[in-house]
Order: structure tokens, then sequence, then C-alpha cells
């Protein structure tokens, strides 16, 4: 995690403001920083999405492969991730600092969707035990500005939402050979439903309360804080704390009730984004850096 070191007054000044619903730059403490997205902007994938929340800078993209399914889920799909911490973002990250926070992110993203409701792998089986789609979930991170897991939540949501597979037929002939034909026509092919695919909301504990989308100067005001993947229908699917400190059953169930509130926004906000920028086509205008 990139860090930035604070004095006494200055954690004091913000702890105080805290408590009084009023942070340093004038949010109350369920409130989001502006977040921007943008899709499809990976020419070389089969998805892709950019999010900037604050100072934070997350690009994420999905690249579709044909595999096989795994010998325990024969009739499934899967998805694989892998996080790159660029040194770039901050310079925590040269060396091994870098490599650690990726795989703790990779794990998280795992955890969140190894269930059946997450996303619909079955509708990436090919052909039972033979053939399936594996995503290949790329996630790099530009910048860190705090609320780390919340915007990659947000990207990996995005670029799945993004992430066309190209139709597949079977054909089999008369020995029982099986022969794949994909799709020639690029615009023959399947859209994965992200409706169940959960964001991160993540609650750092400052003082008697907590915030959510803290900035890194309140997570280092904060000792401990917990990150709630929630649905758009509000459902909690994995839930986290992370820190050295304590947070007492009071706390966590009153953190959980934040979370499911708060996700249902962010998924609304989200959802219809993601809608209005598709019904857009290809005359979007791009505006990001690899527009």
């Amino acid at each position: 995690m990139a860090f930035v070191a604070l004095s006494e007054a200055e954690k004091v000044y913000i702890v105080h403001g805290v408590q009084e619903d009023l942070r340093m730059d004038g949010r109350g403490c369920e409130d989001y920083r502006c977040v921007e997205v943008e899709t499809d902007v990976v020419s070389n994938t089969s998805g892709s999405a950019r999010v900037k929340l604050g100072h934070t800078d997350i690009l994420v993209g999905v690249k579709a492969e044909m595999g096989t399914p795994k010998l325990e889920k024969p009739n499934e799909g899967y998805l694989e991730f892998f996080v790159d911490c660029s040194a770039n973002a901050t310079p925590e990250f040269e060396g091994r600092g870098g490599d650690d926070l990726g795989t703790e992110i990779a794990n998280t993203l795992y955890r969140i969707f190894n269930n059946k409701s997450s996303v619909d792998l079955k509708s990436l089986c090919i052909s039972p035990r033979e053939h399936c789609w594996i995503l290949y979930v790329d996630v790099l991170l530009l910048e860190c500005g705090g609320n780390l897991f919340d915007a990659i939540s947000i990207a990996v949501k995005a670029a799945l939402f993004n992430t066309r597979i190209p139709r597949v037929r079977v054909l089999e002939d008369e020995e029982g050979l099986k022969d794949i034909e994909l799709s020639d026509d690029p615009y023959d092919c399947i859209q994965l439903s992200v409706e169940n695919v959960p964001c991160i909301v993540t609650l750092c504990k400052i003082g008697y309360r907590h915030v959510v989308d803290a900035t890194l100067q309140e997570e280092a005001c904060s000792l401990a804080s917990l990150l709630v993947s929630v649905t758009s229908k509000g459902v909690v699917t994995c839930m986290r704390k992370v820190g050295k400190g304590s947070l007492d059953p009071e706390s966590v169930f009153e953190m959980m009730e934040t979370s499911k509130r708060v996700g249902k926004v962010l998924h609304t906000s989200l959802q219809s984004v993601l809608h209005k920028e598709e019904s857009l086509g290809p005359k979007r205008q791009k505006v990001g850096f690899l527009g």
C-alpha cells in the first residue's frame, strides 16, 4: 500500500473532523469522491476499463482464451487474476513491495468470484470436460491515492461488462470428432451478465466512526478497516478485516449496514454510466490517454 506521513496535529485534525461528519475535502462519512469510468480503452483485449477515483488510477484488461475446464468443474469456464503494481504508482512498490500487494489483491478477487452467483461460469463452457473460455483479468495499478480495493473492484466489473466473447459452434463429424468454429462476425459475440458481480466497499474506522472511500491521509489515521463485497441488491458476499487494530462486534455490524447502503448506490450509479456509454456505440469519443 502507499503510505503518507502525517504529524500528530494533522491526525488529530482529521480524527476530530470525522467525528463531526466533516472530512478534509468537505465530504460526509458515507460520500465517495467523483469516480471516472471509461470502458473499451485497450484495443487488443476482449474487454477493458479504466477507473480514476481521486488520485487512484486503475486499468483492467480482460482476455478470453480457449482452454480446458478444471477437473472438479467440468461444465464451467473460469477466471484468472493477475495484478501488476507498477513501481511508478508509488515508491513502495519497488522490489518486493508491489509483488506482495499484488498477490493480496488477486487473492481477494479470487475470493469474491469463487461462487456460482457472481458470474455465470456455465455460460463460459463450450463442451463439458473439453473446451471452455478462460477469462484472464489483468489489473494494472497506475497510481495509488487511497481506497485501492474499491477502485479495483469497480474497474473489474466495468471491464467484465465491456467483455465480448466470440460465439462458438461445435461441429461433430461422422467419426464423432469435434471441431470448433469461431464466428468471423465481430458483432456475433456473447456479453457477460455482470448483474451479480459485487463491488468492494472499504470502511475505515477512524476514532469512533467509520468512513468510506478513505484518502491516503485518512488511511494513515485508521488502525482497522473492513473490506465488504456487496452486490447491487445489497447482499454481502464476502468480508475481510485489514489493519492491526481491533473492531468490536457492534462496529462490524454498523459497518456492514453502511456497506449495504453505500454499495447499492454505487452499483446503481456504475450501471447507469456503463449502459449510457454502451448506448453511444462506436461513435463515442475516447477521452483516456489510450484514446
